[in-house]
This record gives structure tokens, C-alpha cells and sequence, in this order.
């Protein structure tokens, strides 16, 4: 009553617009009070058309309870049908197939009465046509009111705060874009006004939809004037293949246009639709077709088994850990030496995974005594090892703290899974130990070498795999957060070299590779990731600026600062003479690196670690490159150590 009242007050204080679209539904008294009105007038207007027809009515002098008993009989199934309980402004076809119910049951209550008066009396209470006549009568005017009430409601609601809403056309008039049309409307809070539909048909032109108009694409962006209407194009990402979702994001953007996404349709409801609306982002267009992983081998390998990840407060390891959660293992072991971010992960796990028994353990994996003491203890089945310093100018500069995490690190790891007969061991490599040419990838090839060296060592039950990703979207440090940093500051936006490309992957894909990874081979494998097409740099930075709303060059700077010490034009999955074998998953390749003996690389990691410990950095590097013999650094202060003049260093076996 108290809405009512307040709709009615803002008839008076000039603020009836906004008023009435706050106005949740009309009372259902109210919508009585006008149904019974309809009846009154549906019987009115249908004897009034027999009176102008000159036709006799039987019974006259009981015309006003002939009139009663029809509002009566009328009244009792309304309330039998509740045509009264839908809200007007959402009416639909079912609202009118009670109508036609409630009407129905009347007509036929009422031809039976007929029948009966017929019978005793000689001839019917009311004239047949005059029923028919009532029933079509009462039944248009209750729809149409219903109808027009609707309408009114939606011009209401998309006048109201229209100059501050976002002109949006939705792209497709399937029945997905339908349905999310339908929902925007009906979502008078949410800062979208449906303004038209666009489609590459050319036979909808002159078609409307929801009371919008259906706009071809070759028209639509032709025509300056009209797409000046607009402010945005709203897509369902899930039903557009790639190619179609950057050709739509060219033309929006080429265009002025703001480009949105709607969530998936399949697991949101229609109220939720509108809410989940966000602007298109740079990783939607990179996003690729993940890997169809055998959800059944990977649960028996983890399914009440004792797992330990190490890095697992890191972007890698953390999706590890949520992946793993999903098959029940008995334990899982959280090792990160990072404090804050291994807590914060303790807090979401636990919310998130209730029943599943997590320990979270803050250590450095280059201290052996600290990591066999947890082995001994735990008793692992799985080990993936996600641990690892990557960035590469800041291991340029420090390379003998790469040393003692992802070599020493590594080494401590693999051998106590040989120690402690773990299942398998799988190590997360990246692209950058392919050719290093800097100190973060030829510590990570010496890693890879050294696991794969334990397959076939003396005792060994472990199944030692290698996995070699690209760049990971939205992994810490990587280059989309950091360039969207830069243009939410105004810029410029820094890019190395206006030539330089990379391969990129998801988190949740890399993560899939992992564990599926996990499941293959006997050991000793590189497994490697059909990555796709790679990248330029410069054409992501350009995207994510358009994306942004602005103009590269113009409102946003791009500006080129020369590649970082061992940074490369180009990264690659294998090395020159790597060959590769294909698996049963065809994303999934394995990799023949040149290998050494176990032997061979031990004596070669204890030798570089001693260097480590002095903190000799040339001599750090020395000794990577005797390793990993491919390793030419570029654009680093460890070049002259390539020349030819330069004797290798020293290597001293020290058992």
C-alpha cells in the first residue's frame, strides 16, 4: 500500500517517472478492483451491442441479477485461477492462457446454466451469442490492459536515467542474444539501455525485435550517424569462435565502440545475466581451447593419495592445488617460502574445500634438511614442483640465487623423491630454458637436466616428467596486469622491442597440462604444449589501450625501451636439435633433448653451487654455459663470456 501511495504522492511532486518505476507491483486488490471493472464493462458494451441490434433479451425484468450472476460466476474463477497473483509489468503469454482459462471456465458455467434454464423453463437465462460476445469481449480488454501496462512500465523504465545508461546493441538474434536482450530490459537498475541488435544476416533489416530494430553489420558501420547512437556492442563470448570475436572487437573498436561480454548463459539465470556484463578484456581474444584432460586416470593418481606442491602460493602452483583439491587425495602439502601469499591461500582453500585435509609449510627448498624431514613425515605419492625464481633481469643480476632455488632446489627435490620412493615427480619448466639466452633459463635447462638424469639412476622407482609452458595470462609479473597498470596511470605504455612476440596460455590450461602430464609416459619425458600462434607484443599493447577506450599514440603512449639484460626477440618450445615424438593427446608433444648422466651432472650442480656460495657471479654463469652449451647470453654483461677467447671454467669433481 505504502508503494502505491508513493506513486500516487509523485503525481504531485513532479518525480512521478522515477517513482513509478520504483513501484514494484500494483497491489493485488487493485488489479481485482480493475479485472471486476473490465467484467462490468465487457457486459455492458456486449448488451449494448444487442440493444443497437434491435435483439430482445429473455428475461428482462431480471437483466441486473442475470448481470450479478455473471460478474459473480467470473469473479469465483479469477480467484480459482489467480489471474490476479502475476505482475503486470512482467505479464506473459501464460498470464493470458489463465485469462482464457478463467473466461472459459465462465462461458461454460454459464452454458450450462443455460441448459438448465432451458430445460425448466422453456428458453435459456442468457442469449447465446451474447455469452460468445462477452467472453471475447472480457478476455481482449483483460490482455490488452495487462499488455499496455507492460509497455508503459518499459518506456518508463528506459526513459528513466537514459542520457547516463550505456547504449548497448547486442550482437546475434539468436535465442541466446534474445534472452539477454530480454533480461536487460527487465533490469531497469543496471546502467544498460538495449538501443537495437546487430547481425551479419541481410534478410532482418527491416524486422524489429523486443520493439528494437535488427541492424546489419555492413550497414550499421557505414552509416557514422547511426553508429553515433550507440555506445557499445554487447557479444556472448561462448557462442563466437575466435575468429569472429576479434573481427566484432575490430570493427567496435575501429568504430568508437565499447566492447562488453555477458557471462555464460548456461550457468547464470536470467535476473543474474545483466550483473555479470563486463568489459571485454585482452585475455578473452587469447584464450584458447583447453586440453582435454582424462579426468578419471588423473583422480586414481591422486584419489586418497599424499600430495606436495611446492611453490604453491605462486599463480602455477596455487591452480595446481585447486585442481588437485577436486579428486579427494588424502593430503595435500602446500609448500611456499612467501609468508602473506601462502596465508592468503590458506584462508581461500579452506573456505573453498572444506573436507579436504591441507598442510601449508613455510620453507626454502634449497634447505635439504628442512624438505626431508616433510618427506619422511608425509610420505608423497605425487610431487609438483612449481617453485622457482623466473623473473629474468632480476636473475641477470643475481644468478647465484638462481642457482640455489631452481637448481639446488630442484636437485634436493628430485632426490628425495628418489630417496622416498615417490610416484612421479613432475617439474614445471618454461620455454626460456629452450636456447637460454639468459641466466633464468639455463638454470631452469640445468634443472631439466638433472631430473631427467635420475630416471634411469641406480635404485630409482620415481617417474621423473618435465613440462615446458609459455607465458601464463595473468600470472604474477607477467606483462597484460602490468601494461594494464601502466594505462590506468595514462601511460606510456613500455614495450622492450617493437618486434618482440611470445606464446601465452592460460593459468587453469597450463595447470591441465600438469596434471594430465602427470599421468604419461614411464619418465624422463619433456613434455612440451602446442601453444598455438604466438603473439606481438606490440599489437597486444594496442588491443588492450582500444580495449581500454582509448587511441594508441594519441591518448596513450607507446614507448619502445630496448630489450632487458638476456631478454629475447623470440622464445621457442625446442632446442635446434630436439626432435619430437606426438602423443595420444594431440596438444601435447614430447621433446628429445640432449641428456646427461647422472653422474656427469651431479659433479656439475655441486660445482656451480660451491660458486653460488662465494657469490662469483662470473664464474656462476661460466659454469651454466659448460652445461647448457647452447646458452648465449643477449644483451647482458655476461656476453664476454662468449667469446671465443674465453677458456671454459674449471671443473673440479669433488665427491
Amino acid at each position: 500500500m505504502k508503494k502505491l501511495n508513493d506513486a500516487f504522492a509523485a503525481l504531485y511532486n513532479g518525480d512521478n517517472i522515477v517513482k513509478l518505476t520504483e513501484l514494484r507491483y500494483i497491489p493485488r486488490w487493485i488489479v481485482i478492483l480493475i479485472d471486476v471493472s473490465i467484467v462490468l464493462f465487457s457486459i455492458l458494451l456486449s448488451y449494448f451491442f444487442l440493444e443497437k441490434l434491435h435483439v430482445s433479451v429473455n428475461f428482462p425484468q431480471y437483466l441486473f441479477e442475470q448481470k450479478l450472476l455473471l460478474i459473480a460466476v467470473n469473479v469465483l474463477f479469477m480467484f480459482v485461477f489467480k489471474t490476479y497473483a502475476g505482475i503486470i509489468r512482467h505479464s506473459t503469454f501464460f498470464d493470458l492462457f489463465k485469462i482464457i482459462l478463467s473466461s472459459g471456465c465462465t462461458l461454460c458455467t454459464l452454458l450450462l446454466i443455460n441448459v438448465g434454464t432451458e430445460f425448466w423453463l422453456q428458453k435459456p437465462l442468457y442469449l447465446y451469442p451474447n455469452l460468445f460476445l462477452y467472453f471475447f469481449i472480457s478476455v481482449s480488454i483483460m490482455f490488452f490492459f495487462r499488455m499496455v501496462t507492460k509497455q508503459f512500465f518499459n518506456i518508463l523504465i528506459d526513459y528513466k536515467g537514459s542520457s547516463s545508461k550505456v547504449r548497448v546493441a547486442v550482437v546475434g538474434v539468436g535465442d541466446a542474444s534474445v534472452s539477454l536482450a530480454r533480461a536487460i530490459l527487465h533490469n531497469p537498475n543496471y546502467p544498460y539501455r538495449l538501443s537495437g541488435f546487430l547481425t551479419k544476416r541481410s534478410d532482418s533489416h527491416k524486422a524489429v525485435l523486443l520493439g528494437h530494430k535488427i541492424y546489419n553489420i555492413d550497414h550499421f558501420f557505414s552509416n557514422k550517424n547511426l553508429v553515433s547512437r550507440f555506445d557499445a556492442v554487447l557479444i556472448i563470448k561462448e557462442i563466437m569462435t575466435k575468429h569472429e570475436l576479434e573481427e566484432w572487437m575490430t570493427l567496435a573498436l575501429d568504430n568508437g565502440l565499447k566492447v562488453l561480454k555477458a557471462p555464460t548463459l548456461s550457468k547464470m539465470r536470467d535476473s543474474d545475466l545483466v550483473g555479470g556484463i563486463r568489459q571485454l578484456q585482452i585475455e578473452d581474444l587469447l584464450n584458447r581451447r583447453p586440453i582435454k584432460i582424462e579426468n578419471e586416470e588423473v583422480r586414481r593418481r591422486h584419489f586418497e593419495k599424499n600430495v606436495l606442491v611446492t611453490g604453491g602460493a605462486g599463480s602455477i602452483g596455487s591452480e595446481i592445488v585447486r585442481q588437485v583439491s577436486q579428486f579427494n587425495p588424502s593430503l595435500i602439502v602446500v609448500l611456499d617460502q612467501a609468508e602473506s601469499p601462502l596465508y592468503e591461500l590458506e584462508l581461500e582453500l579452506i573456505e573453498k574445500f572444506p573436507e579436504q585435509k591441507f598442510k601449508f609449510v613455510l620453507a626454502d627448498i634449497s634447505n635439504n634438511y628442512r624438505l626431508e624431514k616433510i618427506f619422511e613425515t608425509y610420505q608423497f605419492s605425487m610431487v609438483y614442483h612449481a617453485a622457482a625464481y623466473k623473473h629474468v633481469p632480476l636473475i641477470e643480476e643475481n644468478p647465484h640465487e638462481a642457482i640455489f632455488v631452481n637448481v639446488l632446489g630442484t636437485k634436493n627435490l628430485a632426490l628425495l623423491s628418489k630417496k622416498y620412493k615417490v610416484n612421479r615427480f613432475v617439474m614445471v619448466s618454461t620455454d626460456k630454458a629452450v636456447n637460454p639466452t639468459n641466466v633464468m633459463g639455463a638454470s631452469k635447462r640445468t634443472a631439466e637436466l638433472f631430473v631427467q638424469s635420475l630416471q634411469n639412476s641406480e635404485g630409482n622407482k620415481t617417474k621423473f616428467i618435465t613440462t615446458r609452458f609459455g607465458n601464463v595470462l595473468g600470472s604474477n609479473g607477467s606483462v597484460i596486469p602490468h601494461f594494464r597498470k601502466q594505462i590506468e596511470k595514462g601511460g606510456p605504455v613500455t614495450i622492450t622491442h617493437p618486434d618482440i612476440i611470445r606464446y601465452f596460455m592460460t593459468i587453469p590450461e597450463a595447470c591441465e597440462l600438469v596434471l594430465q602430464a602427470g599421468t604419461m609416459g614411464q619418465g624422463g619425458e619433456i613434455y612440451v604444449f602446442d601453444m598455438g600462434e604466438p603473439v606481438k607484443i606490440l599489437d597486444l599493447a594496442r588491443r588492450m589501450i582500444k580495449l581500454s577506450g582509448y587511441t594508441p599514440d594519441i591518448d596513450i603512449e607507446i614507448k619502445f625501451i630496448g630489450l632487458r639484460p638476456g631478454e629475447k626477440l623470440y622464445e621457442e618450445l625446442l632446442s635446434n636439435n630436439a626432435t619430437t615424438v606426438p602423443t595420444h593427446n594431440e596438444k601435447i608433444m614430447i621433446s628429445k633433448d640432449p641428456s646427461l648422466g647422472f653422474d656427469e651432472i651431479e659433479v656439475l650442480c655441486k660445482q656451480i653451487v660451491k660458486s653460488a656460495v662465494k657469490r662469483d657471479k662470473l664464474q656462476v654463469v661460466k659454469l651454466l654455459k659448460d652445461i647448457v652449451p647452447e646458452f648465449i647470453s643477449n644483451n647482458s654483461e655476461f656476453e664476454i663470456l662468449d667469446k671465443k677467447e674465453v677458456a671454459p671454467a674449471n671443473i673440479v669433481i669433488d665427491n
